[in-house]
């Protein structure tokens, strides 16, 4: 997985421009509500979701498994911390956040991985802490496609797997960490404008 991100970054670069995704909005808001004022981004990438939050003063550390993004974002004016690895080792500090935010990164792990990330999320949450994950649905054009792996789990494409969630295996794998509600959402691809919304879920959950 580090290497197909790093190949990606290399080549393709800043792919899906600056433009925060619609998720990242609705959570900002979100997060601005609850008077959260310091997140954890994991899968942080080159920073593009970031921004809306430190815009709207909120503090931000991510997580990136390719040092090229992080590179980029360094060259495109983001300077809180990153840590530079794999979210399935974190975690990288012993911090609690107000709030997690975490963009189409989940169901690119394996079961295992899923349910530690899912763990570590929650154990560096500060008590009424959110976290929210979106993640790509069953829905989805490419659910069904390329090489079955286990169920609902699919490498898609060469080096790219992916797990495709419904309502059922987000009570399995969410409702022992506050799970709060989850919505089908319409995901804008901005930076490509002949391709049609992807569509994915936004899980949200409370630490109490």
């Amino acid at each position: 997985m580090t290497e197909f991100w790093e190949l990606s970054f290399i080549e393709k670069q800043t792919m899906w421009g600056f433009e925060p995704t619609d998720s990242a909005i609705i959570v900002k808001d979100l997060f601005l509500e609850r008077n959260v004022k310091e997140i954890l981004i994991p899968g942080v990438g080159y920073g593009r979701n970031a921004k809306v939050f430190t815009d709207n003063g909120i503090d931000v550390t991510g997580i990136e498994i390719s040092q090229t993004a992080i590179d980029l974002a360094r060259q495109n004016g983001i300077d809180f911390t990153i840590f530079h690895g794999s979210v399935t080792d974190m975690p990288f500090n012993h911090k609690q956040y107000d709030g997690i935010f975490c963009y189409a990164l989940i169901h690119l792990l394996n079961p295992q991985e899923r349910a530690k990330f899912i763990q570590d999320c929650y154990n560096q949450l500060k008590p009424n802490g959110y976290m929210i994950f979106t993640t790509v649905s069953q829905k989805a054009p490419m659910y069904g496609k390329g090489k079955q792996l286990a169920k609902d789990y699919y490498e898609v494409m060469e080096g790219v797997k992916m797990f495709f969630y419904d309502a059922n295996s987000i009570q399995q794998e969410f409702e022992q960490y506050g799970l709060v509600e989850f919505t089908e959402m319409d995901e804008p691809t901005k930076h490509a404008e002949n391709k049609p919304p992807i569509k994915f879920i936004m899980i949200t959950c409370k630490k109490v």
